[in-house]
């Protein structure tokens, strides 16, 4: 599934000039957390976030920075943070360092980014011009389509399967691994073994469970402490 997939596409957004109150209306009316900032070309130059409103005097006063930030900030940062918290319009406030991505993007690298980058959306951009945005809740949305239009298992071979299985367990990197053995009957694998664990059982599970043509998983593993084995 790719950005293109999930994006919203009718997205609010602003200019550069406009002012500071209409951006908060536009937060609160529209139910966003934040808003791309477009130049007249249509490409993106900022985004202007509920965060970059927060510490206005309109809000209750300027954040104010310790005694020895304060000192050891530039000239230039101080005369930033001024601008940032007294301008009236979103080129004012906006952030500049806006991450991007492109509408083939997987799904996958999109909410890596979001986690990475501790933001709620990421506007999508082709040829330099603003085609949607993925926010956290598109991603969850897609998520939630791809279960219900998910068909039945794709049937296999037994024999397939379990090498399918096996090598589903392999990738897990679950130190016991080589303790658990696979059987497949009728598209139902059986785990038989030992663990270290309760959690290493479930994710054994799991990645038996996400092998494609699996109909179902049964786990007969039993847990032994790791030094059991050792020499």
């Amino acid at each position: 599934m790719q950005a293109k997939d999930v994006m919203t596409r009718k997205v609010v957004t602003v200019t550069p000039a406009t002012t500071v109150e209409e951006v908060a209306k536009l937060l609160l009316e529209k139910r966003v957390s934040a808003v791309p900032v477009v130049d007249s070309a249509g490409g993106v130059v900022g985004m202007v976030s509920e965060g970059d409103l927060i510490g206005r005097p309109e809000t209750g006063g300027v954040r104010r920075r310790s005694w020895w930030l304060a000192f050891l900030g530039s000239r230039d940062e101080k005369a930033a943070m001024y601008a940032k918290t007294h301008g009236r319009r979103a080129g004012d406030v906006m952030t500049t360092d806006v991450v991007s991505v492109g509408e083939d993007a997987d799904v996958g690298a999109v909410a890596e980014i979001l986690e990475e980058r501790h933001v709620k959306r990421v506007p999508v951009i082709a040829k330099g011009k603003l085609l949607g945005v993925v926010s956290r809740s598109d991603l969850v949305r897609g998520l939630a389509a791809r279960e219900r239009t998910k068909g039945p298992a794709v049937s296999a071979p037994d024999s397939e399967l379990r090498t399918r299985v096996l090598k589903a367990l392999d990738k897990s990197g679950i130190s016991a691994r080589h303790l658990v053995n696979v059987t497949v009957v009728d598209g139902v694998v059986h785990l038989w073994g030992l663990v270290e664990s309760a959690g290493e059982r479930e994710a054994l599970r799991v990645a038996a469970e996400n092998t494609p043509g699996v109909r179902g998983v049964k786990v007969h593993l039993g847990t032994v402490v790791p030094w059991a084995w050792a020499d």
